[in-house]
């Protein structure tokens, strides 16, 4: 009997040590960071220094934006979300070379958020004039697709 709690208290040690250890990494990853926050989740973490998800945009600067009635294209992802893991490799780069200022809103830090915009997914891509949402695209689509929206909503004149 002495031999299993022994070895049931070790086991224990073991992933709490683990549980600290990983916090550690996670809240010394997170410092600095360009969202402002303690902590971030594990997926945020992945993709801080990939080039595809530089070009962020916070809250308070979106509502800033569009309550002084700008413009933005805004790309609401989760590093979570399957669909967004599949289209930012050519939904990105595809913005960039049509000179689309897409900027990316991470839903997952920024969740609270989702009711403000009327996100009820992601990926989620929106266009708005003059503070107002002019169209918007849902879901995982081709890049096809997304070349089009840029070019009818975003581009057009």
């Amino acid at each position: 009997m002495k031999k299993i709690l022994l070895f049931g208290g070790i086991i224990v040690a073991i992933f709490i040590a683990l549980t600290v250890v990983t916090s550690q990494q996670n809240q010394q990853a997170a410092e600095g960071n360009p969202f402002g926050l303690d902590t971030l989740e594990q997926e945020t973490i992945a993709q801080l220094d990939d080039p595809l998800y530089q070009n962020i945009i916070l809250p308070t600067e979106l509502e800033q934006r569009l309550e002084e009635n700008g413009e933005a294209t805004v790309y609401f992802y989760s590093g979570q979300c399957a669909i967004c893991n599949e289209v930012s490799p050519y939904l990105i780069p595809k913005a960039e070379e049509m000179g689309v200022d897409l900027e990316l809103f991470n839903a997952l830090e920024f969740g609270d958020e989702w009711g403000t915009y009327g996100i009820e997914g992601t990926p989620t891509v929106i266009h708005f004039e003059d503070g107002q949402e002019v169209q918007r695209i849902v879901g995982g689509h081709t890049e096809e697709t997304y070349e089009q929206f840029f070019q009818q909503v975003v581009l057009a004149e």
